[in-house]
């Protein structure tokens, strides 16, 4: 089995990083493609650099070469989900979805805790949109960007565990996830700070993945995520292997 584990940014430090989270947790047998965007920004923290990135991802999926089982979305709250689901045939998991469906399987009410504030109402608009938000307690930003999640782990431990004791104490939270592809490879620092289960959103959706191909369940195409349409489309930045 081979799942493509797509970075929704341009950092390679960060790509590896989510490969390695992924690899710690899958399955032995299964094949993780760790990929990062030919183009878009070196983190995503907003609504134009996710809108932005989401075409680059396409890109990315569309353009590899090689046969592969599933598709991972390795961005928390990020878009472009549905547009990958058009155009592939084989499962696709976001990690946004992925950790909240995990959250509210052990715990009833889960809080997220993610990077900057100005995050979080992407997150809330996915998680209402996966109609995952009636659980929620919280989503808490620990302040800190991607980058600098990446760049010192010893901070990026502290500050997540605080929000997620916070999450824990004051919000009710019973399970807590860890809101930002940036924070992979944190949850057992984090819960052993906070004393609650903690959900890595990259290790939960590759064993989701893994579960949907397992289960020879592939995507509707029926009628939501149909493959797009044949069309000129002029200008548009995705490569010419989609046949647009």
């Amino acid at each position: 089995m081979r799942i493509l584990l797509v970075n929704v940014n341009t950092s390679e430090a960060v790509t590896e990083a989510l490969g390695s989270q992924a690899r710690a947790v899958a399955r032995p047998g299964t094949e993780i493609e760790a990929l990062t965007p030919r183009f878009g920004p070196e983190s995503v923290e907003g609504n134009f650099e996710s809108h932005l990135s989401a075409v680059a991802v396409m890109d990315r999926v569309a353009t590899y070469e090689h046969p592969y089982d599933a598709v991972v979305q390795a961005g928390f709250g990020e878009h472009g989900k549905e547009g990958l689901q058009e155009l592939c045939s084989v499962p696709v998991v976001d990690i946004t979805e992925a950790a909240a469906h995990v959250a509210v399987m052990i715990g009833d009410r889960y809080s997220v805790v993610t990077s900057l504030r100005r995050t979080v109402p992407q997150i809330e608009a996915r998680l209402a949109q996966a109609g995952l938000d009636s659980r929620c307690a919280s989503i808490r930003a620990s302040g800190l960007g991607v980058l600098e999640l990446e760049a010192d782990r010893d901070a990026a431990v502290r500050t997540v565990a605080a929000q997620a004791r916070a999450a824990v104490e004051e919000d009710g939270a019973e399970t807590v996830v860890l809101g930002c592809g940036g924070m992979a490879g944190l949850d057992e620092a984090v819960r052993e700070a906070c004393g609650v289960p903690v959900v890595d959103g990259v290790a939960a959706a590759v064993a989701l993945a893994e579960s949907l191909v397992g289960l020879g369940l592939t995507t509707s195409k029926i009628s939501t995520f149909a493959a797009p349409r044949p069309k000129t489309v002029t200008h548009w930045p995705l490569s010419t292997a989609l046949g647009l």
